[in-house]
């Protein structure tokens, strides 16, 4: 199946008075109509300077940017800005970060969403107000019409999450990226919001992207998960296969920070030593091996790419270590013995 977004080899930098930042380096994914990919990473690690670069929100005279974003046989990257300002909210949608800075104070939640859906669509404002309130009604606002004359201040964050997605759908589009759709929401909050997404994706058929720090958002609603850090993807593959059978260190980290139910009540989360690395001052060699248990020396040298995982077909990463200490690693670690102690246990070959 064609892909709908379709993203090869995008560099993303940025000229700053302290050095040029490489916030993306090299990164390709796609996504196909009814399928969700979810991005995941660290703050800092590139992944919504992606998303905004794909909708070109990024363009300005200290930003260099490469590679190809193809929707529907068009480049996004090199398209015009009058070009991206057509394809921007109708057919590509986002959902950004913080709702309550991404809508505009001033105006009612009501008159926000008028303006997003005339800009693209030539109809009267009665008739976008009415199509208003039937997105409110959509995405589980209760009275929803009354709602409409409110200002964003005066709904709570689940309220205001959900107009963003209102306004994200307002034009029916064929690829909605979420960038941290949870953030901040309770945990009865955030579940309601990715099962409200799957429900859109399901009725209307989109090409799902969503960004988040945490695998345990992404584990249910997402097909394919790829793994960003220091501007790089560095694990790619079915969520189920990523979550069985994840090879690399980093993405072992971060399954090891999710809290589980199982262990016992006492059990501590097992969080990744170090600071994510300067993107300025990108670390030598294997950008992860300054925070890596298992780093070796020539690690500091070589600089790994995407390669396939053998016997796991889909399923790729950018890792030195060979193949099966990588599967004799993780099967110490899921069977909750320390790094140190499945570092001992396992020579590094």
């Amino acid at each position: 199946m064609t892909p709908l977004l379709d993203v090869q080899d995008m560099h993303v930098t940025f000229e700053t008075e302290d050095g040029l930042v490489r916030a993306v380096d090299g990164v390709s994914f796609s996504v196909e109509a009814g399928k969700t990919l979810g991005i995941v990473g660290e703050s800092g690690s590139g992944k919504s300077v992606t998303s905004l670069t794909v909708m070109g929100l990024t363009r300005g005279p200290s930003t260099k940017i490469s590679g190809t974003a193809m929707f529907e046989g068009e480049d996004l990257i090199g398209a015009s800005d009058v070009h991206l300002r057509e394809v921007r909210g109708n057919e590509v949608a986002m959902i950004f970060q913080d709702p309550l800075s991404s809508l505009h104070p001033f105006y009612k939640v009501g008159t926000q969403l008028v303006e997003a859906i005339q800009t693209h669509q030539h109809v009267s404002r009665g008739a976008a107000w009415d199509r208003s309130g039937q997105l409110l009604e959509l995405v589980g606002i209760p009275e929803a019409r009354k709602r409409l004359d409110h200002y964003p201040h005066e709904f709570s964050g689940g309220m205001r999450q959900r107009a963003m997605i209102a306004m994200a759908l307002s034009n029916d589009p064929k690829v909605l990226i979420a960038d941290e759709p949870t953030t901040a929401l309770d945990v009865t909050v955030q579940a309601q919001i990715l099962e409200l997404i799957a429900k859109l994706q399901a009725e209307l058929g989109m090409g799902v992207v969503i960004i988040t720090h945490d695998l345990g958002v992404v584990a249910e609603v997402a097909d394919e998960i790829a793994v960003m850090y220091a501007g790089r993807i560095v694990e790619r593959g079915k969520t189920d296969t990523l979550f069985d059978s994840p090879a690399h260190p980093y993405t072992w980290g971060l399954l090891e920070s999710i809290p589980k139910l199982t262990g016992p009540r006492e059990e501590e989360l097992i969080p990744i030593p170090g600071r994510p690395p300067s993107l300025i001052h990108r670390p030598s060699g294997c950008a992860f091996h300054p925070r890596c248990p298992y780093v070796r020396e020539e690690h500091k040298k070589i600089d790994p790419h995407l390669e396939p995982v053998p016997e796991d077909g889909g399923h790729s990463v950018a890792c030195l270590l060979a193949p099966n200490t990588r599967r004799e690693l993780w099967a110490k670690l899921s069977a909750g013995e320390e790094p140190e102690q499945a570092r001992a246990e396992v020579p590094l070959q």
